[in-house]
């Protein structure tokens, strides 16, 4: 099987398959300025309503500033983790609503390939939504979550990884179940919230629920902001758990995409998908 004979399967024809998936999504957004203003106006808004309510705590309370730093940290890097899956999401469910996945996947497009095209749109929209939003907390707030240097970069990297572990089980699901799933798209981050230690710490819950917070890599990452911010300590160690974490279920999710996609395949479930 030589590559001459078959020039599709090369990294270069593989490449020009993920950039012009990518460039498809890119189109959607440039094509669409609401969808765009969208991206930004959620975080934006979030991030201005709790903003002012730290603002109003911190004057009420002393000893509050750390804590009203904290919060719009967290809300900021839970708007990373939200928009991160549902970029990866919602951009899957574009090609589901237009019945569109039958079609690609006639080309010589591979599942790896969209897997790679749709982390790298996740990544984009991300980063659209979140960064005014960061931006907007420099002149009204005085604080910028940029401050927080390299572990703010690690932060950023586990939390995206986590979304992509999240948007791949999603898709998988919509893969073998249709429409009927697409409900989950939006509640399964507001699953995880309340055992992600975003706003508390870990030890604020029972202590039953307690292990299955710190099964979590997002825990391990809220936990390390509130370290840095609070003792000016950037623990390693919750960095290397949210890692391994990162990595187990960044490959359980591959597995299930992968498995879904597969079924799909020999089921003829591809071209029914937006029934």
């Amino acid at each position: 099987m030589s590559e001459t004979r078959y020039p599709g399967m090369g990294f270069a024809a593989a490449a020009q398959r993920v950039f012009a998936l990518v460039l498809r999504y890119a189109y959607l957004l440039k094509g669409s300025w609401p969808r765009i203003l969208e991206l930004a106006y959620w975080p934006s808004i979030q991030i201005v309503l709790w903003g002012f309510i730290s603002k109003h705590f911190t004057g009420e309370v002393s000893g509050a500033v750390e804590a009203a730093g904290a919060l719009l940290a967290a809300v900021l890097l839970w708007d990373i983790l939200f928009r991160g899956q549902l970029g990866y999401a919602i951009s899957f469910l574009e090609e589901m609503w237009s019945r569109n996945l039958g079609q690609l996947f006639v080309s010589p497009l591979r599942p790896h390939e969209m897997i790679i095209a749709l982390t790298t749109i996740s990544l984009i929209r991300t980063l659209i939504g979140v960064l005014p939003a960061a931006l907007l907390t420099i002149p009204l707030y005085a604080f910028s979550i940029f401050d927080l240097g390299l572990p703010l970069l690690a932060f950023f990297v586990n939390l995206m990884v986590t979304s992509w572990a999240l948007g791949l089980m999603v898709t998988g699901l919509l893969l073998r179940v249709g429409l009927g799933a697409e409900s989950v798209v939006w509640m399964v981050m507001f699953l995880i919230a309340p055992v992600s230690a975003i706003y508390y710490p870990v030890s604020v819950l029972p202590d039953w629920l307690q292990p299955v917070a710190w099964a979590l890599p997002t825990a391990h990452v809220f936990e390390g902001m509130r370290a840095v911010l609070f003792d000016g300590v950037f623990r390693l160690d919750l960095l290397a758990g949210a890692m391994l974490l990162n990595l187990f279920y960044f490959v359980l999710g591959v597995v299930i995409f992968m498995w879904s996609f597969r079924v799909a395949r020999q089921r003829g479930l591809l071209h029914q998908t937006g029934e």
